[in-house]
C-alpha cells in the first residue's frame, strides 16, 4: 500500500467517519447489497475500524469471510472489538499491511476500497496487487470523497485501475463520493 505517515488517516481522528450518523447516508447493507453475495471472499482494504467490514461479514454469512486490512494495528484493533461484539468475528480475518505490499495468498470475490486510494502514493503498484487477488470476474468497488478527490484525480485513478487490467461496470451513486464498480476479466468470459 505504501503510503506516508503524512498522507493516513490517524486512528484517533476516524471516528469523525465513523458513527451512526453517517448511516443517514451511506449505509453499508445498501451500498454493497447488489455487489457482495452470502458465501463471497471479501477484501475491505483501509477498513479503519470495520464500517464495511462488519456489515459485509454479515452479508457474505457462515459461508463467507472478509479480511479487514489496514496499516494501523488501531484500526485492526477496533474491527477485532467490533466484530466480537456483533457475534462475527469468525468470518473476519484481520490483516496489517505494511509499504512493502499486501501480501495476500488468498484470492477474492470482491475488494472495496472507500475513500482510501488517495492516501497511496503509488496507486499503480496497488490496483496491480488488487487485481492479482481477486478471482477472475472478481469486483473491486473504488469509492473516494468528493470534497477531498476531484473528478480529474478519480479519473486518473481508474484509468491506473484499467491499465492494471480491471474493466468498469458502472458508476455508482454514494453519497459524497465518486464510485466506480470494476470487474477483473482476467481469466474470464468479457
Amino acid at each position: 500500500m505504501a503510503p506516508s505517515k503524512t498522507h493516513v488517516c490517524p486512528w484517533w481522528l476516524i471516528h469523525t467517519f465513523d458513527n451512526p450518523l453517517r448511516r443517514l447516508v451511506q449505509k453499508p447493507e445498501r451500498i454493497l447489497h447488489d455487489i457482495v453475495r452470502p458465501g463471497d471472499v471479501c477484501l475491505d482494504l483501509g477498513c479503519g475500524i470495520g464500517y464495511f467490514t462488519i456489515p459485509m461479514a454479515g452479508i457474505v454469512g457462515p459461508s463467507g469471510s472478509v479480511t479487514a486490512a489496514d496499516l494501523q494495528p488501531e484500526m485492526l484493533a477496533g474491527v477485532k472489538s467490533r466484530a466480537g461484539k456483533a457475534g462475527l468475528s469468525s468470518r473476519i480475518r484481520l490483516h496489517q499491511v505494511d509499504s512493502s505490499g499486501l501480501h495476500f495468498e488468498a484470492a477474492f470475490d470482491f475488494a472495496l476500497g472507500f475513500w482510501m486510494m488517495h492516501e497511496v502514493p503509488d496507486q499503480g503498484s496497488l490496483l496491480q496487487q488488487i487485481r492479482a487477488v481477486l478471482k477472475p470476474g472478481g469486483q473491486f468497488l473504488l469509492v473516494e470523497p468528493k470534497g477531498h478527490v476531484r473528478q480529474a484525480a478519480f479519473d486518473r485513478t481508474v484509468g491506473l485501475a484499467e491499465k492494471a487490467g480491471l474493466t468498469k461496470v458502472k458508476p455508482l451513486d454514494i453519497f459524497f463520493s465518486r464510485a466506480v464498480l470494476m470487474i477483473n476479466r482476467s481469466g474470464s468470459a468479457a
